[in-house]
Order: C-alpha cells, then structure tokens, then sequence
C-alpha cells in the first residue's frame, strides 16, 4: 500500500443522483429512534471496515435503493467536517446520471419512500435533513447548476 492508497478516517458518505434537474430523495423513517425522523435525505450512511468514501456511498446506495452506480457518473466530490460532530470527516458526492430509469430504483428496508424532485426544492424544504441542504446547496452552486 502506498501513501495514496491510505484513506484518512472519516464518518460517512452520501450521494446526491441528479437527473435533469431533480435530485434522488428518501423519505426517513418515522421512528423517534434515529436522527432526522420523518425528513427528506440522500442516499449515504456510516462507513463500514476500511472502505473508500465512494465505496460507503456506493454500498449505501445499493442498500437503500437497490442501484449500483458506476464512479464514473460521479461530477462533485468533497470531504467536510461533519455536522453534528465537527471533528469528524464526512464526505458529499454529486453524480449525474441522466439514464437511471423509475424501474431500476427499489426501496430497502429503510425509509417511507423515495422520490425525484427538484434539486434546488430540496435545499429550501424545512423538513429536509439541514445538513444536506446546505451541502447540496453548495455543490449546486460549485458546479453552476
């Protein structure tokens, strides 16, 4: 392993899917147990092992929505303190993927639903995880979208 092989510690990733102008949500689950209950999210979590950021996000991707997405796709990566801990890292990716069909998304065993809708829509909804609004709304601008 060389020194740009090692991936420095971090929490966790999310992934932002745009096609055209919407962006891939999920409804949280309604449980007073978990963080953000009942709030629009991105696809992402916790790292798992000694995976890369793209490695958490893509795995979390298939779990929740059952979609394998190719690196390729990805348009926007950076890595920023976390939100409720400053002191860890997290990492946001943007992908576009214009040819991702209705029939490829299939929700998990987490979350109510999932939907499309517009990306900039997101950034403003009140009952959107605040994290991701202010992530996506920076990465959005980052790219002129």
């Amino acid at each position: 392993m060389t020194t740009s092989d090692v991936v420095r510690p971090f929490d966790g990733a999310k992934i932002a899917i745009l096609r055209g102008d919407d962006v891939l949500t999920l409804l949280r689950d309604d449980r007073p147990d978990i963080a953000y209950p009942n709030q629009w999210d991105l696809p992402g979590g916790g790292r798992e092992g000694a995976e890369s950021p793209f490695a958490t996000a893509a795995r979390e991707l298939f779990e929740e929505l059952s979609i394998k997405i190719d690196p390729s796709c990805v348009i926007y990566h950076v890595e920023e303190n976390g939100h409720a801990n400053p002191a860890t890292k997290v990492h946001f990716f943007v992908a576009r993927w214009e040819a991702l069909l209705d029939t490829d998304v299939r929700l998990g065993d987490e979350g109510q639903c999932w939907t499309w809708m517009p990306a900039r829509d997101f950034t403003t909804r009140s009952d959107a995880v605040i994290s991701l609004r202010h992530r996506l709304t920076r990465a959005l601008d980052a790219l002129g979208l």
